[in-house]
């Protein structure tokens, strides 16, 4: 059984910081890209940022600057540090991996449960 479990989010001001990590575990071979997703009351979830397994990353525009991703392969584990937090960065935030299994030869999407970030204007 594979597990992706988030952990750091919180309530914090605006223009504060919160650090998001997220750790695999279970029977896994190895991952190939990582992505940070968030979904706010009455929005579809949207992907937040990417890494793949080399290091390169992407960004959704409206936190550009502000968001960083980057993972510990050794550890399978993702981290998200946010800096200066809007209101409107206010969602649940759920980690996600394309990975593979022992003894699959087929990748498949993890997802973890989820954390909530709040941000007070």
């Amino acid at each position: 059984q594979v597990q992706l479990v988030e952990s750091g989010g919180g309530l914090v001001q605006a223009g504060g910081s919160l650090r998001l990590s997220c750790a695999a575990s279970g029977n896994i071979f190895s991952i190939n890209s990582m992505g940070w997703h968030r979904q706010a009351p009455g929005k579809q979830r949207e992907l937040v940022a990417s890494i793949s397994r080399g290091g390169s990353t992407t960004y959704a525009d409206s936190v550009k600057g502000r968001f960083t991703i980057s993972r510990d392969i050794a550890k399978n584990t993702m981290y998200l540090q946010m800096n200066s937090l809007k209101p409107d960065d206010t969602a649940v935030y759920y980690c996600n991996a394309d990975l593979y299994v022992v003894g699959s030869s087929l990748g498949y999407d993890y997802w973890g449960r989820g954390t909530q970030v709040t941000v007070s204007s």
